[in-house]
């Protein structure tokens, strides 16, 4: 079995990497006292004599521990830090406490807001002055103190730009995560309005096609066996009720062909030229119809159809819900469109066959009529129920 080692070391360092980070800082500060290098800083010390270098790396240990606690409480850590960095450059020297500064100094960086970064460079720039005031008056000579200056606001803004850069490049980072996950919710979005519509398309087919032929059928029947057996009316009614089985056969062979194979045309939609027949049939379910004829003008493919099609439910509801009533069915055009009512009088509810409805056969042609351009009524008028549809002659895109 093999064993990888250095994905478990590297592993390690990134669950501890505080820690690692204030182990290295401080190694880094024993080395640089074990090689004197603290005599860098012997002209800003304001000590009467000079001291042993691993003064700078014990008073820097505060900074260490700072550093190794930085994911808990950066701020302070960097508070601590300045202050340390500041009484060992003008005391005992060290790089240690310096090199805490810098590193947590970046880590607040990035953390912080663009405003709250703005106001870090405002107090770097504000700490560089100051420290090159102090080393002037530390040491008298302006020339050291400009020198010291220019490197330690070096340091800062280069520690500085490089949080920045990081910072920034996170925030892009996360506001292309959160423009792909609104993209992915628009496609979601689109997807279930596309279903939807498929699923309201369909529905509207179904009860087109179907529904009416299915009533008529039970209506047809009921009939039928309503009255004392007679062999010409029943062989009638037989014949209604075959003829109206073959249509809604043929229109749901057709559907399935379209929703198994993807391709086919449907039914092709009723237009004027239907609605005598459907007149007819209401007439044979019991309705005393009064229809002067379809319109004359030549009308769109889409206005014919829905006219036909507010004919057809208009008689559907008519023969359901005001049996034996008196019917009036027009269709009148004019440069404004095509006015289609449906009027009914008297008559009374099916009992048998129960044929209950919940309305969505006339919101459905109402959202047809609508998606057209026109308007749609649907209610009592007096003592009766009136169905009416005003189309544009020119459908809306």
């Amino acid at each position: 079995m093999q064993r990888n080692d250095g994905g478990t070391v590297l592993r390690w360092v990134r669950e501890h990497r505080p820690l690692v980070d204030a182990v290295g800082i401080a190694a880094i500060s024993a080395l640089a006292a074990a090689m004197g290098l603290n005599q860098v800083w012997d002209a800003l010390s304001v000590l009467p004599e000079p001291v042993s270098p691993w003064w700078g790396f014990v008073v820097s240990i505060p900074a260490f521990i700072a550093v190794a606690l930085k994911q808990r409480m950066p701020r302070t850590g960097l508070a601590v830090a300045a202050t340390i960095s500041v009484l060992s450059l003008f005391t005992v020297g060290g790089l240690g406490a310096l090199l805490a500064l810098l590193d947590l100094l970046w880590l607040v960086t990035v953390r912080a807001t663009p405003a709250a970064r703005q106001r870090i460079l405002i107090g770097c720039g504000i700490v560089t002055a100051a420290f090159t005031v102090l080393t002037l008056a530390a040491t008298g000579e302006l020339r050291i103190a400009l020198l010291v200056g220019l490197q330690l606001g070096a340091l800062l803004g280069t520690d500085y730009w490089w949080a920045t850069a990081v910072a920034q490049a996170n925030e892009l980072a996360e506001l292309h995560r959160r423009e792909a996950a609104e993209l992915v919710r628009h496609a979601e979005r689109d997807r279930d309005t596309a279903l939807q519509h498929e699923r309201d398309a369909m529905a509207r087919e179904l009860h087109d096609l179907v529904a009416g032929h299915v009533s008529a059928m039970a209506i047809r029947a009921e009939a039928a066996l309503s009255v004392p057996p007679d062999a010409g009316g029943d062989r009638a009614a037989l014949r209604a009720v075959r003829d109206s089985s073959l249509e809604a056969h043929e229109a749901l062979r057709s559907m399935i062909t379209v929703l198994r194979a993807g391709g086919g045309e449907l039914v092709v939609p009723p237009r004027l030229d239907r609605v005598a027949d459907y007149v007819d049939a209401a007439r044979r379910s019991g309705l005393e119809v009064r229809f002067d004829g379809a319109a004359a003008t030549e009308l769109p493919a889409p206005v014919e159809q829905l006219a036909a099609r507010v004919v057809q439910e208009g008689l559907a509801n008519c023969v359901r819900h005001a049996a034996g009533g008196r019917v009036a069915v027009s269709i009148e055009t004019d440069a404004g469109g095509v006015l289609v009512r449906v009027d009914s009088r008297d008559g009374r509810p099916l009992e048998r066959p129960s044929l209950p409805g919940n309305g969505s056969g006339l919101a459905m042609l109402a959202e047809r009529v609508r998606a057209l351009g026109g308007r749609f009524d649907a209610g009592p008028v007096g003592a009766g129920w009136s169905v009416r549809a005003a189309l544009p002659l020119e459908p809306a895109a």
